[in-house]
């Protein structure tokens, strides 16, 4: 069987906690940080984890992630 390719977007964007959950960074933070609340530019310093639907669709992205 061959070997399953993993999207290359996705092993830049996500990984896992050492629970298994699957983390992510926050968006809306790159520009026009001027116009965007503090409390929510503060809400997206560091990261995140995914909801559990969200989450198994990444996983279909990344096989290898699965183990």
């Amino acid at each position: 069987m061959p070997k399953l390719k993993t999207k290359s977007g996705a092993k830049k964007r996500f990984g896992r906690t050492a629970t298994g959950k699957i983390k992510r960074n926050w968006g809306h933070k790159r520009h026009r940080l001027i116009s965007k609340s503090t409390q929510g530019k503060r809400l997206r310093r560091g990261t995140t984890t995914m909801e559990p639907g969200d989450a198994k669709l990444v996983l279909t992205y990344m096989p290898y992630l699965r183990s």
